[in-house]
């Protein structure tokens, strides 16, 4: 079973450029995409590829945010949003659940504009974390899929030792992705597979960044320990560019959702 999590930064310019294309030759179950940056009234057919149930929770403001989940499987039920009215207005979280298996659709904020937005990440961080608890108290199997915003560890990103004050790499953010991998007992899937270095699914528009491949990999399939052993490959697609992310395929060994 195929699901691709992509930060399309923009779905309209992403399509563009070619992904529903890509998209339409990959027989994937289940595509997470985040930063969709539209209103479901300024799409049309195009963002609800045939055989896929779609569903869109945008940002209020225009041209920001938004997540979206595709499935060739209906969903049992659609959750949007985490009951916080400040978050939810962006658009930052969907969940699939189906009768095995969540799936989320997840975009965490950037603070890298501004401290005072770097302080909004850090409040989601800290709200997300009773989430995070209450998912693996559930008994549930998760995969959240999304743009994570943070580069857990030096191998994750091209320059860690210049980015050590940078907001995506910041001493407060690693530690928290510690506990996530650690006391909170998930699993990023992407490392049960994959080992090496320069693994990237961010690259910046300047300085030539994805040509060199000076990225940061921050974009992550993040599931619960029960699928850990159902992980079989991931790929990061960079053959094409359809964002200044690409998106990551992750293959799991599962019959149903």
């Amino acid at each position: 079973m195929k699901i691709i999590s992509f930060n399309a930064n923009g779905i309209r310019a992403a399509a563009r450029k070619g992904f529903f294309d890509w998209l339409a030759e990959q027989d994937a179950e289940v595509v997470c995409i985040q930063e969709t940056k539209a209103q479901r009234h300024q799409l049309d057919e195009t963002f609800f590829p045939a055989g896929y149930h779609c569903h869109y929770h945008d940002a209020e403001k225009k041209g920001y945010s938004g997540v979206a989940i595709y499935s060739r499987t209906p969903p049992q039920r659609i959750v949007e949003g985490l009951g916080w009215p400040d978050m939810d207005a962006e658009g930052r979280y969907l969940q699939f659940d189906f009768p095995n298996l969540s799936v989320v659709s997840l975009y965490l904020p950037s603070g890298s504009s501004s401290e005072a937005r770097q302080a909004i990440k850090f409040s989601f961080l800290e709200r997300f974390e009773p989430h995070l608890r209450a998912i693996r108290a559930s008994g549930r199997e998760f995969i959240l899929c999304g743009d994570w915003n943070i580069a857990h560890k030096p191998i994750d990103l091209k320059n860690w030792r210049a980015n050590q004050k940078n907001s995506g790499f910041l001493p407060e953010e690693r530690a928290w992705m510690d506990r996530l991998f650690g006391e909170w007992g998930f699993v990023d899937a992407f490392r049960r597979v994959n080992p090496e270095p320069e693994q990237y699914t961010w690259w910046s528009n300047r300085g030539r960044a994805w040509e060199k491949n000076v990225g940061w990999r921050i974009d992550y399939h993040v599931i619960t320990p029960g699928l850990a052993e159902k992980v079989r490959s991931a790929a990061i697609y960079k053959d094409q560019r359809f964002s200044d992310h690409a998106p990551l395929t992750l293959e799991y060994d599962l019959e149903t959702l």
